[in-house]
């Protein structure tokens, strides 16, 4: 095993959070480490820890047929609410989006605290403004979204018939998922209203917390 592949597989062990390419070589001296990557995550495969890539962030993680032996007595479960569980859905599949578009797919008003929780969780972030009249925020998911969900990218997402043939739609989340992945909901482009200052004050602690997390290069932890 060579130097820098050994180097790469003690960062990517010691880091607290997963990693993009670019930290991994910034890291190492700008070293060109996508052929250590994909060699380590050759040998991982089959093991009982695998190296896996997660929204362009790389981390070890427990292969998946294995959680069994690793699951704790009691644990605590995260559940969500009906409504936190559509705007999750609308957010994955239709993002960037804001609210008032996430409340024209879902057809009714949606609470900022169910954009909170969503955020608390990790799973959702402010991603921006949508440049039109009024300039809302606009909501995206996270890397550690994709981690906690087992996905690579938003591309991996299942459609409305692989969650039938799982069986993981009951008739309210069928209606629900159906209607988040129906086309065209989403306006291109939003009538003209005023901002909503609890939208600003969002927005303004996101910048905050943006400029904390630039200045300690740190990155997303993920959520498995």
């Amino acid at each position: 095993m060579d130097d820098l592949l050994r180097a790469v597989e003690a960062t990517l062990f010691a880091a607290e959070q997963p990693l993009t390419v670019e930290q991994i070589s910034n890291h190492l001296g700008q070293a060109d480490v996508r052929p250590a990557l994909a060699r380590l995550r050759a040998d991982y495969e089959g093991r009982g820890v695998l190296l896996v890539e997660r929204g362009k962030r790389w981390h070890f993680e427990t292969a998946p047929d294995l959680a069994h032996l690793l699951r704790r007595e009691k644990e605590d479960v995260r559940r969500l609410s009906r409504a936190a569980t559509e705007v999750l859905a609308i957010v994955a599949y239709h993002e960037p989006v804001s609210r008032a578009e996430i409340e024209a797919i879902r057809g009714v008003q949606t609470a900022k605290g169910t954009l909170d929780v969503l955020m608390e969780a990790g799973w959702v972030r402010v991603a921006g403004r949508r440049e039109v009249p009024g300039r809302p925020v606009i909501y995206a998911t996270t890397p550690d979204f994709l981690a906690h969900f087992g996905l690579g990218s938003l591309r991996e997402l299942p459609g409305l018939e692989e969650l039938r043939a799982a069986g993981l739609l009951d008739p309210v989340d069928d209606e629900m998922i159906e209607t988040a992945l129906r086309p065209g909901n989403v306006p291109d482009e939003e009538v003209e209203t005023p901002e909503d200052p609890e939208d600003d004050d969002l927005f303004a602690e996101h910048d905050r917390q943006a400029t904390v997390m630039g200045q300690n290069n740190d990155g997303l932890a993920s959520s498995r």
